[in-house]
């Protein structure tokens, strides 16, 4: 017929039995004249062959007792409902020259799918030659070349153009490291997701104070004193949520990938970060607890008067649900439920809140940011889990810890 070789996509393979004895070109030649015109000229057989849509068709012909069978075979490059039209048209095949003929599709092979599983097969074998090929210098080639890619992902974020990943836009929560090779060590290792501070001598960039606001900050410091220093400088203009550290004595930009995994698994919220440091200075210096003891502490309501406030609600069950949430309530004077947010956006909250606050509940910190603005709404009730440093109390205001209700 002059088809056109082509790589199919399927496969039809059909039978055809024929009541009396003929040829392969009998059967080829029965496919196209009583299939002409049926379905359009955009169905037929011929037109298709021209066009490379259906490959040259076999017919494999075996003749017993004056009787023909044969298995014919139709390669498709047409889509599968295509190819399924055509399968169903060669059924409707009656005869063959004068005898009469029965076709049957047998199954329609994707033939892709046997490439598909040869392609894999193959991959496997060649992973393995790679894994037995791959000697200490060639993975010494490969850790430069994902220092290279990594040099080549890291972007500049911002007005103040930071080191960062590819990915701080789009991710709600970003790793934030000192400098630029600190980066490139986390990008290198899959953290898309970071971005450098780039020094403190000229103070923290508004870039990072406004992603604190909006992401939650994990800060990553060096294992040393400097990386300390970067911390509170932060923590003095910025939202911070966790604190990682790495190992003693090293920097973020040497650690190997199960060190960062290990310092990432390991970090610890800012409340725990703030008790740690309360509780080393009052075990270096015992002898001040006596006479420096923090005003805070002379102005919350001592244990024993806790009951005295009327707090309608189970204040034991609610310390108990949010515990470990790092979340704040704000409740009116009725002890009715303005808001519930987390507590890095208290805050904001707090300078943007409309209603009047009477108590506040919250599974975090109170420092004296958080007590100055509290104030200026009118909250006379922080129940809260830690009380941080403070300087002024109002007197109007209690500031109870959750210990004091267990």
């Amino acid at each position: 017929m002059g088809a056109l070789t082509i790589v199919a996509k399927y496969m039809i393979v059909a039978q055809i039995e024929v009541n009396g004895s003929v040829d392969k070109s009998d059967i080829i030649g029965a496919l196209f004249s009583q299939t002409e015109g049926l379905l359009g000229k955009d169905m037929d057989l011929r037109e298709l062959q021209m066009m490379g849509r259906i490959g040259r068709i076999e017919v494999e012909v075996s003749e017993k007792n004056g009787k023909t069978k044969a298995k014919i075979l139709i390669p498709s490059n047409l889509d599968r409902f295509e190819t399924a039209l055509v399968a169903a048209l060669i059924e409707s095949i009656e005869r063959v020259g004068p005898y009469l003929a029965q076709v049957k599709v047998l199954e329609i092979k994707d033939t892709r799918e046997e490439k598909r599983k040869k392609i894999i097969e193959k991959a496997k074998d060649l992973v393995k030659l790679i894994e037995e090929e791959i000697l200490p210098d060639t993975r010494e080639i490969i850790e430069k070349l994902k220092e290279d890619v990594a040099k080549a992902e890291v972007v500049e974020y911002g007005p103040d153009k930071l080191p960062a990943g590819p990915d701080v836009d789009k991710s709600d929560s970003i790793i934030v490291v000192e400098g630029r090779a600190d980066v490139v060590n986390l990008v290198k290792h899959g953290y898309r997701n970071v971005i450098a501070l780039e020094g403190i001598s000229r103070g923290i960039s508004p870039t990072v104070v406004d992603l604190s606001k909006k992401k939650s900050i994990t800060v990553f410091i060096d294992g040393d004193k400097g990386g300390e220093m970067v911390l509170r400088e932060l923590l003095k203009v910025a939202h911070v949520d966790y604190i990682a550290r790495a190992p003693p004595g090293k920097e973020v930009e040497q650690l190997t990938a199960k060190e960062i995994s290990k310092s990432l698994r390991n970090r610890i919220t800012l409340e725990e970060w703030l008790a740690q440091q309360k509780s080393e200075k009052q075990e270096v210096t015992p002898q001040q607890q006596p006479q420096q003891q923090p005003q805070h502490q002379l102005q919350q309501t001592p244990a024993a008067s806790v009951t005295q406030i009327q707090i309608p609600i189970d204040i034991g069950k609610k310390i108990e649900e949010m515990f470990g949430t790092l979340e704040a309530e704000l409740y009116d004077k009725d002890w009715s439920l303005i808001k519930k947010i987390a507590v890095r956006e208290l805050p904001d909250v707090l300078s943007s809140e409309e209603n009047s606050i009477y108590a506040l509940i919250m599974d975090g910190i109170t420092t004296q940011r958080i007590v100055d603005l509290a104030a200026k709404r009118g909250v006379k009730l922080i129940i809260t889990a830690r009380v941080g440093p403070l300087t002024k109390v109002p007197e109007d205001m209690s500031i109870i810890p959750f210990e004091k209700f267990k």
